[in-house]
């Protein structure tokens, strides 16, 4: 999916954060599909935080104990547009036919 469009992901920080005082362990953070969480004797542990699709906040918006943080969206909007990746994305989007 081209959400950078050749933005290098390490530039764009988002990726959760997690508040192991609020942690149930209940494992949901786990579902990730992009494996940004590993399971240690203590819970969950970011590990691959740039594995983290860019906006996503599935794991936070399921975590039974809301111990899963973002950072502020605005951060990446900032990024997105001082860098003009909107206007790569769109191009991107029309070039594989995606939209008109």
């Amino acid at each position: 999916m081209p959400w950078l469009t050749g933005y290098p992901r390490e530039k764009i920080p988002w990726y959760p954060k997690i508040n192991i005082d609020k942690c149930l362990k209940c494992g949901m953070c786990m579902n990730c599909g992009r494996g940004v969480y590993v399971w240690t004797e203590s819970g969950p542990q970011v590990a691959h935080p740039y594995q983290c699709i860019v906006g996503c906040t599935t794991c936070a918006s399921l975590c039974m104990g809301n111990a899963i943080e973002f950072p502020d969206i605005n951060i990446v909007r900032d990024i997105y547009q001082k860098e003009k990746i909107w206007s790569k994305v769109k191009k991107q989007l029309i070039a594989e036919g995606k939209i008109k």
